[in-house]
């Protein structure tokens, strides 16, 4: 039975993980016609079932959405019959499929959204997708997103007073809530694991005063800091990827201080020093049939561990005799198998997303509103988001990625954004709607300001 609605504009999505509800529903509710594409088809279909929170959680279908059985790691050419029936496509795939998603996209002249960064081959279509007459909005979630977003109007409420931007930190966390947090690790997954594991072996660079801070992958741990945010939570904060592109990006160049932070509860970054240093990261597989736990790693563990991280170890089970559950892996897979296994929230526990901004900004003697004495004055601008999950419902990580990507895609169907080409949001074309959209449901920054 066709579900769809005629008339109304229709929205492909690739992907059912753990942050695709809120966008599922929020595109329903707009009445937008939703074809979602999954290995897991009971999933899409749970996530179709309601609409809005004031529907009955118990129906089963809603007449504006539909889900199909699609494994695009085996089957990727049946995209070929979904995309050209779609005026939009979010992929919610792993990033590496964006670009051959993106080409399709191109060839059949269909905008693509994701909530991924920019990579290289995604990068490289700008000018086929701008001949196609098609956006390419990547980015546009949490962290790479809202962080955008947010930081773009500041910046550009300080240039357009005259004055320039001379450093830069922004922090980004997904947490366990304070009262959440109740195991060795500080941390609950509420977004891909394999994502969180293979994030440890990130390299990393940023802008320090100056001078460009270079951290190679191996390193990347040593490299940490610690911060009080909002009188929340003391947390450590360690180098986010490749900050120097940001300077451009987002039109900074007087910046003497440009540097983007992961935010986790202490002593993180020793353990995951760690984890790397004793190749729990590995990634040749193994044959592991009729293997322990103990026995797979003995060799790993064996080795003189402070009594805090063996005991993050022990929590986790890596010194039980119980078999592994595949014949064939690597460690990395193991090891992330094993934390999502024990890293899970309670269905009444709450996560939390922390964004935090820190901005110096200079006017000179002449610049709007400066009607000091001094040739120059400089102002601390700080920029905060603590966004909270609602327990036995949507998290605070899928409220905080999905959302702004459906507010991006409502956009795009209703010819607010003129904009073509591979794009991230930093215009105010795009990054005003979204903000104020998310101020109405809730999603609200503090800030303050102080001269110094």
């Amino acid at each position: 039975m066709k579900r769809s609605s005629v008339n109304a504009k229709k929205v492909l999505i690739l992907g059912a993980g753990l942050v695709a509800k809120p966008l599922v529903r929020y595109l329903l509710g707009h009445n937008f016609n939703v074809v979602m594409l999954t290995r897991t088809v009971s999933k899409a279909e749970n996530m179709i079932a309601c609409c809005s929170e004031a529907e009955i959680p118990l129906r089963r279908d809603h007449p504006m959405g539909e889900a199909h059985s699609v494994d695009v790691t085996t089957d990727f050419d049946k995209l070929n019959t979904y995309i050209p029936n779609a005026d939009v496509v979010i992929s919610l795939l792993p990033y590496t499929y964006h670009p051959k998603v993106a080409e399709l996209c191109i060839k059949y002249k269909k905008h693509l959204v994701t909530t991924s960064y920019v990579s290289e081959p995604m990068k490289s279509l700008d000018s086929q997708a701008k001949a196609a007459g098609i956006i390419i909005l990547n980015e546009i979630g949490l962290d790479p997103g809202i962080d955008h977003m947010s930081a773009m109007k500041i910046i550009h409420d300080v240039q357009n007073k005259g004055g320039e931007i001379k450093a830069f930190n922004s922090y980004c966390g997904g947490l366990p809530a304070p009262e959440a947090n109740t195991n060795p690790w500080g941390y609950k997954f509420s977004w891909s694991p394999r994502g969180v594991v293979l994030a440890a072996k990130n390299k990393a660079r940023y802008l320090k005063e100056g001078k460009e801070v270079n951290i190679a992958g191996e390193h990347l741990f040593d490299d940490y800091a610690t911060i009080t945010i909002d009188k929340l939570a003391t947390f450590e904060a360690y180098p986010n990827r490749d900050s120097i592109p940001y300077i451009e990006k987002y039109g900074i160049p007087t910046t003497e201080t440009m540097a983007r932070w992961t935010l986790r509860y202490p002593s993180w970054c020793k353990t995951w020093k760690i984890i790397k240093e004793i190749g729990l990261l590995d990634e040749a597989e193994l044959n592991l049939d009729s293997i322990t736990y103990r026995k797979l790693l003995s060799e790993k563990l064996n080795v003189k561990l402070e009594l805090d991280v063996r005991q993050k170890f022990e929590w986790l089970g890596l010194f039980n005799d119980e078999l592994l559950p595949v014949k064939k892996a690597s460690y990395l897979d193991v090891f992330a198998e094993r934390l999502l296994e024990k890293l899970q929230y309670l269905a009444s526990e709450r996560d939390m997303i922390v964004l935090h901004h820190e901005f110096i900004a200079e006017y000179k003697k002449g610049s709007l509103g400066f009607n000091a004495q001094a040739q120059y004055r400089q102002e601390k601008i700080t920029s905060t988001l603590i966004d909270f999950g609602i327990p036995n419902g949507d998290s605070a990580m899928s409220r905080t990625v999905s959302l702004p990507a459906a507010i991006g895609t409502k956009l795009i169907l209703e010819n607010r954004i003129s904009l073509r080409g591979v794009c991230i949001p930093v215009m105010p074309e795009i990054y005003e709607p979204v903000l104020d959209e998310l101020e109405e449901i809730g999603i609200v920054f503090k800030e303050s300001k102080e001269q110094i």
